[in-house]
């Protein structure tokens, strides 16, 4: 369900999650995506019936971008 634009109040209503192959095994400090909507769904590995963003594709994108090329500080 849709709370508005940019979340979903229950991300299980959402299908084909997954985590980057970096995140390991464990649940910790995880985020999931996923595939296959118009827009970028993510959400707390821990919460899989908690809230997801939803982002734009291009933003994600922009975003994913970023982060392969440094441009943020650790």
């Amino acid at each position: 369900m849709v709370s508005s634009e940019h979340t979903v109040t229950d991300s299980s209503t959402l299908t084909d999650w997954y985590k980057s192959s970096h995140s390991g095994g464990s649940q910790a400090d995880c985020l999931e995506v996923a595939r296959g909507h118009a827009q970028v769904p993510v959400r707390d590995s821990k919460r899989p019936t908690g809230p997801a963003l939803i982002f734009p594709s291009e933003s994600w994108s922009a975003f994913v971008s970023a982060v392969r090329h440094g441009e943020f500080s650790a």
